[in-house]
């Protein structure tokens, strides 16, 4: 049976289902507490996506937008790094439940921010990843820039960026 769901932009009800998604996806370390996630959505919610079913939250994608090639670690917290009109989208998070994985979910968020940062005339996307997710990101065309600066959760981390 195919899922039936929709994408739109974060509101701020959202909250409590985003933290859950978030604890759920990574590593207590590496996720992003309630406070950011909560002024992430006040700050930046033109690029927080969430996926919805049902009026259930199931997935999300985040990041601010900023004129660092690069994401450096204190991003994630200090919200001075958001340049609404930057040259560069960042990707925080791509959160998708374990139940609603592999049926496409995180590549139409992907693939659905992607085509707003083109329509707002961002340069490119940036994000980190493990190194078992390079391949998944340079299906949308991201390049491998090797491992990155940051040291976010005691994890190794790359940086990918995908020009536009």
């Amino acid at each position: 049976m195919e899922l039936s769901y929709r994408i739109r932009a974060v509101d701020p009800g959202d909250l409590n289902q985003v933290v859950r998604i978030e604890q759920c996806c990574f590593p207590a370390e590496e996720a992003a507490s309630e406070v950011s996630l909560r002024l992430r959505i006040e700050t930046f919610p033109e690029s927080f996506l969430v996926a919805e079913t049902r009026e259930r939250v199931i997935g999300f994608i985040n990041g601010c937008v900023t004129n660092h090639r690069t994401i450096e670690d204190e991003m994630f917290s200090q919200m001075s790094f958001h340049v609404p009109d930057g040259a560069y989208q960042a990707v925080f998070g791509l959160d998708v439940l374990p139940d609603y994985r592999h049926r496409g979910i995180a590549g139409a968020l992907m693939e659905k921010l992607i085509e707003t940062a083109r329509a707002k005339g961002r340069r490119g996307m940036i994000l980190t990843c493990k190194e078992r997710l390079i391949p998944y990101y340079e299906r949308f065309g991201y390049e491998n820039l090797g491992i990155s600066r940051s040291v976010h959760g005691g994890a190794v981390w790359y940086d990918m960026i995908l020009g536009f």
